[in-house]
C-alpha cells in the first residue's frame, strides 16, 4: 500500500512538471531571417505617421476641415498624413446611417460627404507644400456590392456554388474579388495609378492584402515607383513575404496587444524586450515595422487607449517612439481622444487642450530628427539594459556618437531604478524637462508609477 502511495505521488509529481513546462512562456522561434529587395523612398526614413479619419476630424467632415488644421499638424511634427479611404461609399446593404469607408463604390470616385477630387487635390498640395507625403487607404480585396464593376464585370467578383457574389468572413456590406481575372489587375493597377498621377498621393496603406496575390501587389509596387517614389504598407501581419519585394512595411499586430497586455498586468515588462529581440531577428534590417498605440479599427471596435491601458500611456508612447519602427497617431491621440468613434455615423473628435499635445509633439520632433532613430539599416542600434527591478525596462539606441538612452518604469508603483551596466553612464539632456542627467552604474532614479525618462546626447 505504501509503495503503491509512493508511485502515486511521483506520478502526481512527473504529471506536474510537464505541465509546468508545457505551460511556460515560449520564446518565438526563428526559422529563417526573411529578406527584401525593396528600395526605400528616402523621405520615409524618419517618418512619422498620423492617420486621417476625415468623417470625425474636424466638426465639418471634410477635407477644407482637414486642410485648415495642417499648420497645426506641422506644428506637431508628423510628416507623413494617411488618409482613410475617401471614396463613394456603397448603399446596397451598407452598414449604419453612413456606411463603411471600406466598401468602395468607385475606386476613382471621391465621397462627396468630404468634398470633390478638386478639392482633394488641393489639400494634396497645400500639404506637400508644407512638407508632408500623402498616402491613401486602398481597399483591394473586396468591393461594395453596387460597385458599377459588379455588372460590368461579373467575372472579376468570386462566386459561391450557386454563382452568387460572397462576401470575405462577416463583412456583408462588401463582396470578395476573384484576382484569376487578368483584366482586373490591370483595372486595380490602373486606378492606383491614377491617384498618384492625377491627386499626387505619395503611395498606399493597403488594406487587408494577403488575400490579394503577392505578384499583384509586386506589379503595383514597380509601376507606381516608375511614377516616383511611394510608401507600400501593409495592413497584415500574417503574409510576411509581402515585405520581401512589394511593401515598405506591415503591421506589428502581435507588438501592439503584448503592449495592452504588460499595461494590463497580463504579461511582465521583460516580454517587450523578447519580442523586440525576435522581430530584429526574423525580420530583414531593412524592412519597416509599423508602430502604434490605437487606430481607427482599436480605437472604434476594442476600445481607446485609455480603456486599455489608463495611466500608462506616457509610458508606452515613451517606448513606442524611441523603439525600432515606425510610429503612428491616430487622429485625436495627442487631444486625449478619450471615446470610441463611430464608424458609420458623424461622430466629430472633441479636441481638447491636454498635457499630451506637448509630450507628443516632443516626441515625435525626437524620433523625426535623431539620427538613432531613423528607420530601417540606416536607424541605430538597439541596446537592452540590465536594470534593478524587473518593473523597469531600459535600453539605448547608438549611431555614431548619438544616442537615446529610455528608462521606463512598467508599473503602477514607485520604483527607485538603477543600471546595472556602466557602459551607458555619462550626462544626457531629458527631451521632456530639458535639464541635463547624469547616468552612472548603480546609482538610484526615483521613478514615478508608469514613469519615464528619454534621455539624449
Amino acid at each position: 500500500m505504501i509503495k503503491e502511495h509512493i508511485l502515486k505521488f511521483i506520478l502526481l509529481l512527473i504529471g506536474a512538471a510537464i505541465l509546468f513546462v508545457a505551460c511556460r512562456p515560449r520564446k518565438p522561434v526563428v526559422t529563417e531571417q526573411l529578406k527584401t529587395s525593396v528600395v526605400h523612398a528616402e523621405w520615409t526614413r524618419n517618418m512619422v505617421l498620423y492617420e486621417i479619419n476625415v468623417r470625425q476630424f474636424s466638426e465639418e467632415g471634410t477635407f477644407a476641415g482637414v486642410e485648415s488644421a495642417l499648420p497645426r499638424l506641422k506644428e506637431l511634427g508628423v510628416n507623413v498624413l494617411w488618409f482613410m479611404p475617401i471614396y463613394p461609399i456603397g448603399e446596397l446593404n451598407r452598414k449604419g446611417e453612413l456606411g463603411s469607408y471600406y466598401s468602395i463604390k468607385d475606386y476613382m470616385g471621391v465621397n462627396p460627404e468630404f468634398g470633390t477630387f478638386e478639392d482633394f487635390r488641393a489639400l494634396v498640395e497645400q500639404a506637400h507644400e508644407m512638407g508632408f507625403h500623402v498616402i491613401l487607404d486602398w481597399v483591394g480585396n473586396h468591393s461594395a456590392w453596387d460597385n458599377p464593376l459588379t455588372t460590368e464585370h461579373p467575372d472579376w467578383y468570386a462566386k459561391d456554388s450557386t454563382g452568387k457574389f460572397v462576401s470575405p468572413f462577416d463583412w456583408t456590406d462588401v463582396i470578395q474579388f476573384d484576382y484569376r481575372a487578368d483584366s482586373l489587375w490591370d483595372y486595380m493597377a490602373g486606378a492606383m495609378r491614377y491617384w498618384v498621377e492625377e491627386a499626387g498621393v505619395d503611395g498606399y496603406r493597403c488594406d487587408f492584402p494577403g488575400l490579394v496575390p503577392e505578384e499583384f501587389w509586386f506589379r503595383a509596387f514597380t509601376e507606381l515607383n516608375a511614377i516616383k517614389p511611394v510608401l507600400m504598407l501593409a495592413e497584415d501581419e500574417d503574409h510576411s513575404f509581402l515585405l520581401e519585394r512589394a511593401f515598405d512595411m506591415n503591421y506589428a499586430w502581435a507588438h501592439h496587444h503584448l503592449m495592452n497586455a504588460v499595461a494590463g498586468g497580463k504579461r511582465k515588462p521583460a516580454a517587450l524586450d523578447s519580442m523586440i529581440q525576435y522581430e530584429l531577428k526574423r525580420y530583414a534590417p531593412e524592412s519597416y515595422r509599423l508602430r502604434f498605440m490605437t487606430n481607427h479599427d482599436e480605437n472604434s471596435w476594442n476600445g481607446t487607449i485609455d480603456e486599455k491601458m489608463g495611466e500608462a500611456q506616457k509610458a508606452f508612447a515613451a517606448y513606442l517612439f524611441t523603439i525600432p519602427g515606425v510610429p503612428l497617431l491616430y487622429n485625436g491621440q495627442e487631444a486625449d481622444l478619450d471615446k470610441r468613434l463611430e464608424f458609420f455615423k458623424r461622430d466629430p473628435i472633441v479636441w481638447k487642450e491636454t498635457d499630451l499635445l506637448p509630450f507628443y509633439t516632443k516626441l515625435v520632433h525626437l524620433r523625426t530628427s535623431h539620427p538613432a532613430l531613423r528607420h530601417g539599416a540606416e536607424g541605430g542600434s538597439y541596446e537592452t539594459l540590465r536594470t534593478n527591478s524587473g518593473k523597469v525596462i531600459a535600453y539605448r539606441r547608438v549611431k555614431d556618437d548619438t544616442e537615446v538612452l529610455t528608462i521606463l518604469n512598467m508599473s503602477n508603483k514607485p520604483v527607485r531604478a538603477a543600471l546595472k551596466d556602466d557602459f551607458a553612464s555619462g550626462n544626457y539632456k531629458d527631451i521632456f524637462t530639458e535639464t541635463l542627467v547624469e547616468i552612472e552604474k548603480g546609482r538610484k532614479i526615483k521613478m514615478d508609477p508608469w514613469g519615464y525618462m528619454v534621455l539624449v546626447k
